[in-house]
């Protein structure tokens, strides 16, 4: 039987009036309820390894909201933790990892322990499925995984921030070695994504989002063929199960990227015109986005504005409304609120 959420049914290749919707972060620093759980968390890692925390995390917007879709609250970092990486996330700053530079670091990343180690994540995924069918049985859940290449941003150069000149001098200087850091990577998230679905995600997707930082080449070296490999070998062990491919800042290569991955739906990040995209992707493929997270903050005619020349780009094909990039932390809940009464309300 056809699903009724109205998220697969867009992924599925459906034209569905008005778009479902729902907001990259759309758990997380804005939300009172969010700030009061991560004091008491104390520690960013051990919000997101703690089942019952960070489930209640993912349901919190949905209660506010009623969003289209719920996204597991998690960070695209877990996966080099699990492998075996140092993290930490450093209060004002963001991450912080134990650079890998060398052979011997790569050599010493083990995809294997991915399934042990993030256990508690997928318990999450596991809860939320459960919470999900009973109060919230037209929401899809989705689950996710930062690309190779934006994962290896932050593992090699060890912060966020900046143009990761580390990585990319990396990728020039010694693209073997690099190739072999995007292997492992490829084969962790390939081992956490399948963990993910077998706990009850009903959706996938992909964040590179330093994807734009790349020339052509290695756009298509480091982005479209890690990406291309991961949906085909998941679409194998999970023919089920829909991808949303987002890669930042890619411009005139998205429609490229979305066609050589193989993936159902595309985000288009804040710079892209709607209009263009909405011709130059694949009718039968979702296009996600792309609101301006700052015209959310600001709201109000701003916010609206946007909305409609979203909508009406997006009319008559299949499209999922979301933001350009994640929603930021300064961004009133009561914005949120009156968003979703426009996009409720659209003709």
């Amino acid at each position: 039987m056809q699903s009724q959420k109205r998220l697969l049914r867009v992924l599925s290749g459906e034209a569905v009036w008005p778009p479902p919707a729902w907001l990259m972060r759309q758990a997380g620093r804005y939300l009172p309820e969010y700030r009061n759980l991560r004091a008491e968390a104390g520690d960013f890692i051990a919000l997101c390894t703690n089942p019952a925390w960070a489930a209640e995390v993912t349901l919190q917007p949905l209660r506010r909201f009623g969003f289209d879709a719920a996204i597991l609250f998690s960070d695209i970092l877990m996966v080099p933790w699990a492998m075996g990486q140092p993290l930490r996330f450093a209060e004002g700053e963001g991450p912080r990892l134990q650079p890998v530079a060398d052979a011997a670091a790569i050599a010493g990343l083990d995809p294997s322990v991915v399934a042990t180690r993030a256990a508690p994540i997928f318990e999450t995924v596991a809860r939320l499925r459960s919470a999900m069918d009973r109060d919230f049985a037209e929401t899809a859940l989705i689950g996710f995984a930062g690309s190779p290449f934006t994962v290896a941003c932050y593992m090699v150069d060890g912060k966020g921030g900046g143009e990761f000149a580390a990585t990319r001098l990396l990728a020039h200087r010694d693209p073997s070695l690099f190739a072999r850091l995007i292997a492992v990577l490829e084969e962790a998230t390939i081992l956490y994504l399948e963990a993910q679905v077998k706990a009850g995600a009903e959706v996938l997707m992909l964040f590179d989002s330093w994807a734009g930082l790349l020339p052509p080449a290695g756009f298509q070296s480091w982005v479209v063929e890690p990406t291309s490999r991961i949906v085909a070998r998941l679409r194998a062990l999970c023919p089920q199960v829909p991808f949303i491919g987002f890669a930042r800042l890619s411009g005139a290569a998205m429609p490229r990227y979305a066609a050589a991955t193989g993936i159902q739906g595309v985000g288009m990040d804040t710079s892209m015109d709607p209009a263009w995209a909405s011709q130059a992707v694949a009718s039968g493929t979702a296009i996600q986005g792309n609101l301006d997270p700052m015209a959310l903050v600001a709201g109000g005619a701003a916010m609206e504005e946007g909305t409609e020349r979203i909508l009406a780009a997006m009319k008559g094909r299949p499209a999922i409304f979301n933001l350009g990039h994640g929603i930021v932390p300064q961004t009133p809940p009561e914005h949120v609120a009156g968003l979703m009464a426009v996009l409720r309300g659209a003709r």
